[in-house]
């Protein structure tokens, strides 16, 4: 069985991977997340970590989560 927040992360990682989102759009809040994938705070909070170190993802203080551009510099 695969976590929680494994399965969060591989929906949004699909999502990037199809072209869904793209490089600049923003993911939606920890709220939303929740609602949408009925899991804990805990759990969107897991998967932001794990798609941050693949540097899929980036937080922007104050102004949330966003698609990272892969051809951007670290």
């Amino acid at each position: 069985m695969t976590a929680k927040y494994e399965r969060l992360a591989n929906a949004i990682r699909d999502q990037i991977k199809s072209g869904e989102l793209k490089p600049g759009d923003k993911l939606p809040s920890i709220s939303q997340l929740r609602d949408e994938f009925k899991v804990s705070y805990g759990s969107v909070r897991g998967a932001m970590l794990v798609l941050k170190a693949e540097q899929l993802v980036e937080g922007r203080q104050g102004d949330g989560v966003f698609v990272k551009d892969p051809k951007a510099k670290p």
